[in-house]
Parts: C-alpha cells; structure tokens; sequence
C-alpha cells in the first residue's frame, strides 16, 4: 500500500473500502476499492476526515483485506454456509437454511488468537433461519502477511469447517400425555396446543396424542405403540414430578428405552428426562411447559430435530446459562438463555 495526499490522488484507484457514518443512523461503504479518485471526490472524501488515501501496489506474500477475508470465509464454511462479498473489509457467512447452528468453539479461539485477524459468530446450537448472519470476518490491516492467512485457514477448516449449519428434518412426532384426572375429563389437557405449534415450527409432523391415566404399564404400552408406528420422538407429558401419582419417569423406564439423564440443571425444566429406544428420541415435558414461555425443551427440540443424539455431557453443559430470567417481554431464542458454550 501506498500513502497518497488526497489531492495528489485523482486518476488513482482506491486500495480498499472508505466507510461514511452518519451518527446514530448509520454506517455504509461510501467509497468502494477500486474507485478511481476524481476532482470532485477531494472534498467528500475530506469530509469523511480522509486527509490521505492507500492506493494498492502489489507487496511481495502480503494480500488484500479483502481476498484474505473471503479464503477465511470459505475455509471455514462447511455445509448449510453461503458467503457475502467483502463489504468495508468485512465478509458475513450466512444460514443458506433454516436450521442449526454448529460452531467449533475451540477452534475458534485458537483462530482468533492469531494477530491481525478476527472472527465472530452467533453463539454454538442456535437456532438461525435461511439468509440469517451467522458469522462475520475480517483482517484488522489492509493486507496480511500470507503465512498467517494460511496459518488461519488451516484452523478454520480443521479437523472440521468452523461454521455449519444442520437442516432440521421432518421428523414424526408422537405425544402422550398422563393424568388422571385429564384422562376422566375432570380438567382439559393443555399441552396439545403448545406442543404442536412447537412441532411445526421445525417441520415436523404431528401423529396424534394419546390421554392416559397415571399406570405405568398404560403409559409404556403408548410409547412403545408410538415407536411401532414409526415415531422420530415422543413428548410423554405430565407426571415427571415427585408426587405419590406420578408415574412418567418409570413409565419410560418399563417401555425398553435407555434414560440419558433425569432431572436437568435448567430452570424452568429441571424434571425433564431424555430417553432414547433405538433412534427414536423420548422427552418426558414437565407441567412447567403449560405455563413457562420457553423451557429446556426448547433447548433440547432444535437439536434433536436437527438430528443431533442429546448426550448427559450436553445436558450438563446447559448449566451454565441454564437459568431463564423469565422476562416480561419475552426475547427467545436472543437472549442469554441455554447459551452454555464448552471449549
């Protein structure tokens, strides 16, 4: 790069990107790289407080802001990733679905422990919708020394592409819900609803529900008529707490599936339990869904729907951040929420 006086630049190509801001409105790009400077752009190009400009001259193993931010950018794309064009330096890696955001958190501090580079993203397990930002690069000065930018790429790609994004699937999902006294009509079940707008929001499709009193051997019987049915994920509802009745938990025990964990460090949700029988992934809701806005089930769902096997180790993890502040305007999935981020 080249330092040239502003006047003494006209019929010269700009080096990169002049950015303009406009307090508390706006930033744009009010100069692209590769304008050639006119008479007319010295007094514009002063008022952005541009006394001097950079004017590209090739440097021997040293690349543009620009070229080196785009190789980051699709060094660490993996599937589901489309990229945007450099845009002040900078390049955004986009959702090309909707689906679930998959960071590589270790590998993106060893990245960004590189000099002169940056990398950011949305946080790891998100759920994030087609056309969404979900990370953002650049090179901190106009060129960079190549060495590094391949030292960065090879971090950014290995032993896995730092940023992908995992379509949900269509899974079919069976529900059944325990209780007695919903069971003989004494109250009306409330979870249907809730569920099944859950459901859809990730494509799934919805096989029925299922009422039953609070018998073990009734409820494992409905699970296991679920599974014969060809269920991807079964929502028992009800019964997960310590009361005498209750009858969920050794109900999804008797039915033959395996119990991943029971009781979970997430507030609301700690009664929740993961089971698996086979693929077929087993969630037993406690009552708190009928009335919390977002539990842990709405950590767990886009996982599973993304097709992801929920481990103790995840459910651990969800400690940390695991407490809702249960907030009078509700900003889920933005916000603090179930954002645990293991290294």
């Amino acid at each position: 790069m080249r330092k040239v006086p502003v006047e003494e630049a006209v019929g010269m190509p700009l080096g990169h990107d002049i950015t303009g801001i406009v307090t508390g409105k706006k930033k744009y790009r009010a100069f692209k790289r590769g304008h050639v400077i006119t008479k007319m752009d010295i007094e514009k190009l002063l008022s952005l407080g541009k006394e001097h400009v950079y004017i590209w001259e090739d440097m021997e193993h040293f690349i543009h802001e620009d070229e080196a931010s785009l190789r980051l950018a699709e060094a660490a794309s993996g599937s589901g990733v489309t990229i945007s064009e450099p845009n002040q330096g900078r390049v955004n890696l986009k959702a090309e679905c909707n689906g679930l955001l998959k960071v590589q958190a270790s590998q993106l501090q060893w990245l960004n422990n590189i000099e002169d580079i940056i990398f950011a993203t949305l946080h790891n397990n998100q759920e994030v919708i087609e056309g969404q930002i979900v990370a953002g690069t650049r090179i901190i000065p106009l060129a960079i020394d190549s060495s590094l930018l391949q030292e960065a790429e090879n971090l950014a790609s290995n032993p896995m592409p730092l940023i992908t994004v995992k379509p949900f699937k269509s899974l079919w999902v069976g529900v059944v819900t325990t209780g007695s006294e919903v069971n003989s009509g004494r109250i009306k079940d409330g979870f249907a609803h809730i569920l099944r707008r859950k459901i859809n929001a990730f494509g799934g499709r919805w096989m029925g529900q299922t009422i039953v009193p609070d018998e073990i051997e009734l409820i494992a019987k409905e699970i296991q008529n679920f599974i014969a049915e060809g269920a991807d994920l079964i929502l028992v509802t009800g019964g997960m707490s310590v009361d005498a009745d209750d009858a969920t938990p050794n109900a999804i025990c008797n039915s033959g599936a395996k119990v991943v964990f029971s009781g979970a460090p997430v507030l609301p949700g700690s009664h929740f339990m993961m089971a698996y029988m086979g693929h077929v992934a087993i969630c037993g809701v406690p009552g708190g869904a009928l009335f919390n806005r977002v539990t842990i089930l709405d950590l767990i769902m886009p996982r599973i729907f993304a097709g992801e096997r929920i481990s103790r180790a995840d459910i651990v993890a969800l400690g940390h951040g695991g407490l809702c502040r249960e907030c009078k305007i509700c900003h889920f999935p933005v916000c603090p929420f179930g954002k645990s981020a293991p290294f």
